[in-house]
This record gives C-alpha cells, structure tokens and sequence, in this order.
C-alpha cells in the first residue's frame, strides 16, 4: 500500500480527437505538480459536455451534466471532489465524493462522466499514484502530445464546408460562428471552432 495510495491532484490539459478510435476524443489530465499526463478515451457526448464548461460556452438547453448539477444544487449537494480510483483492462473508474454540509457520500461514475461534473463544480480531479505509473505518459520539455491531430480522420462524414476553411476566417468570425453552431446545438462543429480558436492563440 504505503506511496502507492498516494492522492495525486490532476488538471485537464487538453482534449483532442483520438487517433486510435474514430468518434471518440482524447482527454489529457496532467499531474499539477509533475511531468506525467493521463490519456483518457472519452465518446464525443462526453467530450462535448467537458469542452462546453471549459469554454463557458452555454448551449441553448442544459446538458444532462448540467441537469445533474441543477438537481444536485436544487438539494444542497455539492461534489467535494472526484477521484479516478482504479484502472482495469484499460477503463479508468471514478467516483465523486458529494456532501450535502452534513454527510460525505462517495457516487460511482464513468470518468468521463466525473470530469464533466468536476468542471461544473468547479472541484479538484485526483488519482492514485499507481495509476499514474502504470498509465501515465510522461512528457518531455512542453511537448502537448494530444495536439497533434486536432483534425478529424478523413474518412469521416465530410465536414460542413471543409474544416480547412476555418483557418481562412478572422477571429470574429470565427467567435460568431461558435455562437451559431452551439445555437444549433452542433457541438461537434464548436469544437472544431474552438480548436482552430485555441491553435491561434498557442501560436
């Protein structure tokens, strides 16, 4: 036991379109006091709940995350804290730690799930070290691994005007496309928005 149960707090650093699976995303936690960083596999439902609170964008109807946190909020519950508890043949557990001022209960969640929340509630994402070790990437200098394909595979549906085209546009174009595809509910297209957003304003 001893080291290995060790809290480890962890941030999100990036979210990006997984290479290995088509439709899915890449969410990168990173140690906030290390190198090591933790590639989580997420659907693009959950990937789009997550992106939406980091971004503050508001969609036009809540999210089901934002639905919990009402329900959670409507009842004097709060999460304290998530922790991403236990690896098994490649899926990550997690739970939420919830107190209601009086009691601490701890709820079972997918991680995608709990990180979605964890935004929301604006509380700290933690993992156990031997997590860490056995599924942590460790990064060189200030190499962001999961930005290198921020484009979707090709073989994917096409995009709607070709993804390309978004680099042409100018910064407020592009803010005032955002609104409009998250006023559709096109999440996926925002992320896309966002991402060239994001691409400039690292560059």
């Amino acid at each position: 036991m001893g080291n290995n149960m060790k809290k480890i707090k962890l941030d999100i650093v990036g979210l990006s379109y997984s290479q290995t699976q088509s439709g899915a995303y890449a969410l990168v936690l990173g140690e906030v006091s290390g190198r090591r960083r933790l590639p989580i596999i997420i659907g693009s439902f959950e990937a789009q709940a997550i992106a939406i609170e980091i971004e503050k964008m508001t969609p036009s109807r809540p999210l089901t995350h934002d639905l919990f946190k009402s329900f959670a909020q409507a009842y004097g519950i709060n999460i304290q804290e998530i922790i991403i508890y236990n690896l098994v043949d490649g899926i990550f557990y997690a739970k939420l730690i919830c107190s209601d001022g009086k009691k601490v209960i701890e709820i079972d969640a997918r991680t995608s799930d709990a990180i979605a929340m964890a935004v929301r509630f604006d509380c700290t994402i933690y993992t156990y070290e031997f997590i860490l070790s056995t599924a942590g990437i460790v990064i060189e200098g200030n190499d962001f691994v999961y930005l290198e394909n921020l484009n979707e595979p090709q073989e994917e549906k096409t995009p709607v005007s070709g993804t390309g085209s978004y680099a042409s546009l100018s910064e407020d174009e592009l803010k005032t496309k955002l609104q409009d595809a998250l006023n559709d509910e096109a999440y996926e297209k925002a992320a896309k928005i966002r991402d060239e957003l994001g691409r400039r304003r690292s560059s």
